[in-house]
């Protein structure tokens, strides 16, 4: 199973630890301006982010590219 996507550098990390890596490293106001995205701009919650982020393939895409800059 772990040759599946042996190039995918998100492959095996949980959206909810992406989350909460960038809300630790930026908070949540910076993540709004940064990304644009509502869920981190009005009442944000880890609860309602993750939500959202399932829910929305664009926004997650934004959030993991944002993520693999932080890392790298």
């Amino acid at each position: 199973m772990s040759q599946e996507q042996p190039n995918n550098p998100l492959h095996g990390i949980k959206l909810a630890t992406i989350l909460e890596e960038l809300f630790l490293e930026y908070g949540w106001e910076e993540l709004g301006e940064i990304l644009n995205i509502n869920c981190f701009k009005n009442n944000p919650t880890y609860k309602s982010s993750l939500k959202f982020l399932r829910k929305t393939p664009w926004a997650r895409v934004k959030v993991e590219k944002l993520y693999l800059e932080m890392i790298s």
